[in-house]
């Protein structure tokens, strides 16, 4: 029997009572009882989620990664096998949740008398190399084929050379923050243009091997080499009107409305074939 066009679901859902590794479930659900939604489908939610599983595919692939180890008890960590400094992020969590500048460590000695606490706190904990350099997030809408938004980047130039440049938890929910204040989102017409193919290449190579739907993010760090780090792929970005991917789309000359209206025909044309 052919279904309603309006029987779908647009998916905003982030977390299950607050626990992050759940997130992916409720697609799992629509796609057991066989109703669209807006967004990408179960699996790609549950791979991107897990830090450690993100990277080691990312890997296989022969796309650049921050080089990285897991601390879950200790047992056969190293920490000499990693260049410092580091930065450690829970495995699980999203939203920059347990990344700060009191994530950074810059000798295997502070990280050792640090790290514990993040393991009892957010459990198993990704321990990466920070990579110097640019930041970049690269949105991307469309289906079935996704077209690359206007490349974002995160402007760090007011931060003083006691701070790290990231984008922890303080510079996206901390208003009252210097972090917060002082990472503008810019939309420059100076990157050069072998660097935007560079980036674009990498960010549709990732949608296409995690098995993105409709839209998504990558986050990326560019070395003084011009070497692509992904940091993250994001499946499920935030949609609020002034969340990155709006906010991409919206300078491409389209308004929130447009950005909430294409994806729900996203759904809608699935749905048809159906």
């Amino acid at each position: 029997m052919k279904r309603e066009a309006a029987d779908a679901v647009f998916n905003l859902c982030e977390t299950i009572d607050e626990d992050a590794t759940l997130s992916w479930h409720a697609a799992a659900l629509l796609e057991l009882l066989q109703i669209p939604f807006t967004g990408s489908p179960s699996s790609a939610l549950m791979l991107t989620a897990d830090k450690v599983l993100a990277k080691r595919l990312l890997s296989t692939e022969g796309i650049l990664t921050p080089k990285h180890l897991v601390f879950r008890d200790g047992t056969d960590f190293d920490p000499d096998r990693l260049r410092f400094p580091v930065i450690v992020k829970p495995q699980f969590e999203d939203a920059s949740i347990g990344i700060d500048q009191e994530s950074i460590f810059e000798t295997p000695h502070q990280l050792m008398r640090g790290i514990a606490a993040f393991n009892r706190r957010f459990g198993p904990v990704l321990v990466e190399e920070y990579i110097a350099g640019r930041e970049f997030n690269i949105s991307l809408l469309g289906y079935p084929v996704p077209a690359v938004m206007p490349l974002a980047e995160i402007d760090f130039s007011d931060f003083p050379n006691t701070l790290y440049p990231i984008v922890g938890y303080r510079a996206k929910w901390d208003p009252s923050s210097f972090e917060y204040q002082h990472t503008p989102r810019l939309f420059s017409d100076r990157i050069p243009s072998h660097l935007i193919s560079a980036l674009e290449h990498v960010a549709r190579c990732c949608f296409s091997l995690f098995g993105l739907r409709d839209y998504g993010r990558v986050d990326v760090r560019v070395d003084a080499q011009n070497r692509i780090y992904v940091l993250e792929v994001n499946a499920n970005p935030c949609l609020s009107p002034d969340a990155g991917l709006a906010a991409a789309f919206q300078q491409s000359g389209k308004d929130y409305r447009t950005l909430v209206s294409e994806l729900t025909s996203f759904v809608i044309e699935r749905n048809s074939h159906d």
